[in-house]
């Protein structure tokens, strides 16, 4: 995979704290060279207190193309680009990041699209159903624009931190008002389920709901890559829902980021500078 790395390779780097669960860098630098590109993908781990100055050392770093941000980054990534998607705006939060022309940085979120194409892989149709969204931080914000843009009936949403959730529904009545409301870990009634915590990477994790109320008509996904099924997954399993993991969602957002990274949008899409109106 590596046999022409050199002087030459373009670097793409992933940013985490922790980064040792993380599976994209073998897999995108893979797709790199069956794509004739000369580019590498390198995990990064990176602390919340240095990542202003990782991120200003990037910008300097000049066969440095891409990022990808991870937990818990995301937030922090949004504010430091130069520019931003429609989506990242609205949710302040940024998942990936190319170079403009001027050798700033343009943000974007795939987490909501990866996370939906997965469902809809695993054949869960996300439009008319009641959705359950356990986390509000920057997957989870993502991903429950994606679902109300994909048709949900409503999305409730669950968070340890009120403020957190609070200010994710405030943002999400923008382009839906009145359908995103206040949820709890008790999934009765809801066709789907997503956790986006990091509940379930250690075994002593506390489940993220109450499994004792899941059902067999029930929808269950995970943005947990590391164990791929995690608890809430193997008790959602066993009672015969449907699911999807976190290797799904990122194994979906793939061909997403190559195309943020490549496709035509990467060349010609309009710009959106946060301080225009």
């Amino acid at each position: 995979m590596l046999d022409n790395y050199g002087g030459a390779t373009r670097i793409y780097f992933i940013l985490g704290h922790p980064i040792a669960q993380v599976k994209a860098p073998s897999g995108l630098t893979r797709h790199f060279e069956q794509n004739g590109r000369d580019a590498i993908v390198v995990p990064i781990d990176v602390a919340p207190a240095d990542f202003g100055a990782f991120f200003s050392a990037a910008t300097a770093l000049r066969n440095v193309d891409g990022l990808i941000f991870t937990v818990p980054h995301k937030f922090d990534a949004a504010a430091r680009c130069a520019t931003l998607s429609q989506r990242s705006r609205l949710l302040a939060s940024s998942n990936i990041a190319r170079r403009n022309a001027d050798g700033g940085w343009h943000g974007d979120m795939l987490d909501g699209t990866g996370s939906i194409a997965a469902m809809r892989a695993r054949g869960c149709e996300p439009a008319g159903r009641r959705a359950l969204l356990i986390g509000a931080g920057g997957a989870g914000s993502a991903i429950g624009l994606e679902l109300l843009d994909s048709g949900v009936e409503s999305l409730a949403i669950h968070d340890t931190d009120p403020a957190r959730r609070d200010d994710l529904i405030a943002r999400l009545s923008t382009p839906h008002p009145g359908r995103a409301t206040i949820g709890s870990a008790d999934p009765t009634g809801f066709g789907i389920v997503a956790n986006v915590t990091p509940a379930g990477m250690r075994p002593d994790d506390p489940l993220p709901v109450d499994i004792a109320k899941l059902s067999a008509d029930m929808f269950v996904s995970d943005a947990i890559t590391l164990p791929e099924i995690t608890p809430l997954l193997a008790a959602a399993r066993k009672l015969g829902c449907g699911i999807s993991t976190g290797a799904d969602m990122f194994e979906a957002e793939r061909q997403s980021m190559l195309d943020f990274w490549f496709g035509e949008a990467a060349q010609h899409e309009t710009r959106i500078s946060r301080d225009k109106p």
